[in-house]
């Protein structure tokens, strides 16, 4: 770990100018406390950087946590060993979790399916306790809930040091996530202009605790970190179920960990209550079970908090990208992508050159830069790969 100044603490030994910057400037923010805390991850996003945790005193920054709110990880172990995959057609494996899950941006469900209408009903109780009514924002809410995305988001099948089987997958809250976040967004830029205040960056608005700006984004934020945890359940028990098909025989699941890694929480950190931002970071907390996933075609894994309060419980999402989506299309081939993803099955198109893996940082590097926030307690092995284009 590095200490940059009063209010910047690092542990990215891989890092450019421009994104340090960034996080300079965002660490001066004046309800900042009690220091930014930039992840091995970090690279610049939109206002504050991918992989910050940002602590603030009576108010919050909504683009520092993210446009996908509640973005995260969902792993299961099962019983089954790589070798019941063996000399099996995983081509076949792969294209059943692509029917089953709509995958890339502006796909969704046809109809809400069995598995979905309890989750859809607790959504819906939530928003009317909360008196918010998704549909303003994103009129079919209820046939997002199941879909992947696109970008980063994937599914895998993966196999740990014991050739165990696993099945991981990366998503957030979707299209009504996304215009929450906006409409926030932007409700805080509109009262910065009002009250004349002079922000450095104008994705640096926030809105000031107490007020109903403020009481109204926190309902609706809340709304959507647990729109995007029941979408990940709602895909992971999909995947369970093609691959109970796929082996003829159930799964029994070992263990489930779900976690977010763009998401706002009340937390008491250095003596204060504080709204501790992860804009691509995890909570960490002293043996809390947590997914940092490497990028396509690179190892992931399943970690356990070691508590550091100097990065308030938190630590890394993942890879972090070293070169833009379009600055890697203009780098790298599909030659390349084809050499990086050997040996894994994947839908071989160039539409997935922007997330190559040299196009992200090297994750044993990140890890090993989080050495002092998690320990390692399962490296994957991608078998399978599904991703949205």
């Amino acid at each position: 770990m590095e200490r940059l100044s009063a209010r910047l603490l690092s542990w990215a030994s891989l890092i450019d100018e421009k994104t340090l910057a960034q996080a300079h400037t965002t660490a001066r923010m004046p309800f900042i406390h009690p220091h930014l805390a930039l992840m091995p991850d970090a690279h610049l996003g939109k206002g504050a950087t991918v992989g910050s945790v940002i602590p603030t005193l009576g108010a919050i920054i909504p683009a520092a946590v993210g446009v996908d709110i509640g973005c995260g990880m969902i792993a299961v172990r099962t019983q089954f060993a790589k070798s019941d995959l063996e000399g099996r057609d995983l081509a076949e494996l792969r294209e059943q979790i692509e029917r089953a899950i709509p995958l890339s941006a502006g796909r969704y469900n046809r109809k809400v399916v069995a598995t979905a209408e309890s989750r859809i009903a607790e959504l819906e109780e939530l928003a009317e306790k909360n008196g918010f009514d998704p549909a303003t924002c994103a009129g079919n809410w209820r046939l997002q809930l199941g879909t992947l995305g696109s970008g980063n988001h994937f599914i895998e099948v993966s196999v740990d040091e014991l050739d165990r089987v696993w099945l991981f997958l990366h998503s957030g809250s979707r299209g009504v996530g996304n215009k929450i976040a906006g409409h926030h967004i932007a409700v805080a830029q509109k009262l910065a202009k009002r009250w004349w205040i002079d922000l450095p960056d104008p994705d640096l608005a926030y809105l000031v605790e107490g007020t109903e700006e403020f009481t109204r984004y926190i309902r609706e934020l809340r709304w959507a970190q647990h729109f995007a945890l029941l979408n990940r359940e709602e895909m992971m028990d999909r995947v369970v179920r093609q691959v109970s098909e796929f082996l003829g025989t159930g799964v029994d699941e070992q263990e489930r960990i779900n976690c977010h890694h763009n998401f706002t929480e009340s937390e008491k950190h250095y003596g204060k209550q504080v709204w501790v931002s992860r804009k691509g970071a995890i909570q960490a907390d002293a043996g809390r079970p947590g997914l940092i996933p490497g990028s396509m075609g690179t190892a992931s894994y399943v970690v356990e908090g070691l508590g550091d309060p100097q990065s308030l419980n938190s630590s890394p999402h993942g890879a972090g990208r070293e070169y833009s989506r379009s600055a890697a299309r203009r780098t790298f081939t599909h030659e390349q992508l084809r050499e990086a993803m050997t040996g894994i099955e994947f839908r071989d198109t160039d539409a997935f050159i922007d997330e190559i893996p040299q196009a992200y940082k090297p994750i044993d590097r990140v890890m090993a830069d989080a050495a002092s926030l998690v320990s390692i307690r399962h490296t994957l092995r991608q078998l399978v790969n599904v991703k949205g284009d």
